[in-house]
């Protein structure tokens, strides 16, 4: 039975793992699709805010783009045998994906000083939790991040195919909530 699921999966080419991962990323993809989607039928509707995002965003999205370009990097440099190189990417993906989430605290907090509270309009409303959403996957991709870390400076340096899926996946899942956030920030900023 094994060698039937063996002889499958190189047939398809695609490891479960990976399967199931992006099918978990269009689940997510299709719940944002979702949820930009009530903000413009309710936007339809009046009693609507208008207002600019704080510029603390922009810094919070080319961080993003830094920490993905960062990891992609990480995981070309784990491939080619350069371990130095590869913990030092890996560690400052960690440290920009931290300050991600840091700068989407104080453009929350920028939000609120000028007006734009959780409750006070469904305008307001929409971004924080668009974009608290997001933080919580980012949390999810700090998580992974975290192992990555443990498995390189725990682990003796070798490139194996178990390792080298665990970095694909994180690197996937990395870059999907990247550009998930560079469309609601775009979205966010036509909107508006």
């Amino acid at each position: 039975m094994s060698t039937i699921v063996a002889s499958e999966y190189r047939s398809s080419k695609i490891h479960p793992k990976k399967f199931g991962l992006w099918i978990a990323c269009a689940s997510i993809a299709m719940m944002f699709t979702a949820f930009t989607s009530a903000y413009m039928v309710r936007q339809a509707q009046g009693n609507w805010l208008e207002f600019r995002l704080p510029n603390v965003f922009i810094v919070s999205t080319l961080v993003i783009l830094m920490s993905s370009a960062a990891l992609h990097g990480a995981y070309l440099a784990f491939k080619r045998g350069n371990e130095a190189f590869y913990k030092g990417l890996l560690v400052s993906t960690f440290i920009l994906g931290v300050a991600f989430l840091i700068l989407q605290y104080q453009g929350w907090l920028a939000m609120r000083d000028i007006g734009v509270e959780l409750t006070t309009n469904p305008s307001g409303s929409f971004i924080y939790v668009i974009s608290g959403v997001h933080a919580a996957h980012i949390l999810g991709g700090i998580a992974a991040l975290t192992i990555a870390l443990i498995h390189a400076f725990a682990l003796k340096y070798q490139v194996t195919s178990a390792r080298k899926l665990r970095f694909e996946l994180t690197l996937t899942y990395w870059h999907f909530v990247d550009f998930l956030w560079i469309y609601l920030f775009t979205f966010f900023i036509l909107q508006s």
